[in-house]
């Protein structure tokens, strides 16, 4: 079965590199978590999630041992991939990247920003989880270090911003807004006023997208795609919350080197 993916122009652009981020669409998981359920934490049947993620690894041209994903811990932690791990493996890091072709590189998320980065020419490629916690922290400009410490250079970088979850649909208390903007004070542009006192929205893409920008990356593109607006192609935590579900489905935004 062919699995619905979502594309970065740019990232498809580049000659040697594969990416992809996948939607809840093309998989096997029932309930909540139908259908493409790829989180190895949550409580899905293990045999269903071990065969959504087979589907996403033959999407993007590797062995399904070969799809990484990190235990992510909301850090701006990165990880050099030299070979694979087993799943009981996992390193704990919010980011990774490689430069050995048949590796996937996946970030999971569910409202978090995926982030997927590339330079073609040095064939190194990275990928970052990127929730308000990793973005204020650094994992942003961590990667890119990461990956020029492996011959790429950010003046040649493409780097797409997968489904986020959007400012309409994300209310905060002002404990962050007073982080945020304690840390740059033009750091206030990215709030706006909720219908809840003292409540703000936080304009999360669009933060990520200035850290990518400031950071000097050649090329950046935003799929702008809400995780929590459309509840029949994405995830999301957040709204899972609002509905007083269990538990969760999540995605995996994938990259890799072919050859």
């Amino acid at each position: 079965m062919t699995v619905p993916i979502l594309q970065a122009t740019a990232l498809a652009a580049l000659n040697g590199i594969r990416h992809a981020f996948f939607t809840r669409e093309g998989g096997v998981s029932s309930g909540i978590y139908a259908s493409l359920n790829s989180g190895i934490g949550s409580q899905d049947l293990a045999d269903n999630v071990t065969e959504n993620r087979a589907r996403m690894a033959a999407a993007v041209g590797v062995a399904p041992d070969r799809l990484l994903t990190a235990y992510q811990i909301h850090s701006p932690r990165v990880v050099r991939v030299d070979e694979p791990w087993t799943t009981d493996g996992r390193p704990r890091a919010d980011a990774m990247v490689t430069k050995l072709p048949g590796l996937a590189l996946g970030i999971s998320t569910a409202d978090c920003g995926p982030v997927l980065f590339a330079d073609a020419d040095a064939r190194v490629i990275g990928a970052a989880h990127a929730g308000w916690r990793g973005a204020v922290s650094g994992v942003i400009e961590a990667t890119i270090a990461a990956m020029e410490a492996i011959g790429a250079d950010r003046r040649r970088m493409v780097a797409a911003l997968g489904p986020t979850i959007s400012q309409s649909n994300y209310e905060v208390g002002p404990e962050l807004v007073e982080q945020f903007v304690a840390a740059d004070a033009a750091n206030a542009q990215f709030f706006i006023a909720a219908e809840r006192a003292g409540h703000a929205r936080f304009d999360l893409p669009g933060y990520i997208m200035q850290r990518l920008r400031r950071a000097g990356v050649a090329t950046v593109e935003d799929l702008g795609r809400c995780t929590y607006a459309e509840p029949e192609r994405f995830y999301s935590f957040r709204r899972t919350t609002h509905r007083g579900e269990t538990d969760y489905g999540r995605h995996v935004n994938a990259i890799a080197l072919s050859g």
